[in-house]
């Protein structure tokens, strides 16, 4: 079973907060091709299988002065959610240009070396087959990628809309 996080950068104004405007928004973009464009012009940005583990490692953020406010919870689950209709679907996630500055603001200013530290509950997550380096090798990658995404999305003053595909 795959599943996906799936952020993409937008202008604030072109955002509706309606389940099936955002579902078919969101859904144009995971199309391969276009979803690989993006990504290469920096708009979009997805996880693979471990973004829960990724919410996990930033957990650790509430405890570390640079989680103060909550921030630590924007850059994954964060956000206003729009929930579908009958609940049978993941809500999509909306987090205003302020609150994409703020996730970029903790991204760029939390030690991702005391996160990891502050998190041996994921040194091993991945099961005993994974060494350790390799686990956190993996955390890194998508803190790094995740801080980039965040970065560009609220230098350019946008929202940022993020898909749960199962």
């Amino acid at each position: 079973m795959s599943f996906h996080m799936h952020l993409r950068a937008v202008q604030e104004s072109e955002v509706r907060h309606d389940y099936a405007w955002l579902e078919e928004f969101m859904g144009a973009a995971w199309d391969w091709d276009v979803h690989q464009a993006e990504f290469a012009a920096g708009i979009a940005e997805s996880i693979e299988k471990d973004f829960s583990a990724v919410n996990e490692l930033y957990e650790a953020g509430r405890l570390l002065p640079e989680g103060q406010g909550g921030m630590w919870e924007l850059p994954v689950f964060g956000g206003h959610s729009v929930d579908h209709p009958a609940c049978t679907r993941p809500p999509i996630v909306h987090l205003t240009p302020a609150e994409t500055r703020q996730a970029s603001a903790f991204l760029t200013d939390v030690s991702f070396d005391a996160l990891w530290e502050s998190s041996p509950e994921l040194h091993t997550g991945f099961g005993p087959d994974w060494a350790v380096e390799d686990v956190r090798d993996i955390h890194l990658q998508h803190h790094t990628g995740l801080r980039a995404f965040y970065d560009r999305t609220a230098t350019a003053g946008k929202a940022v809309v993020k898909a749960f595909w199962y």
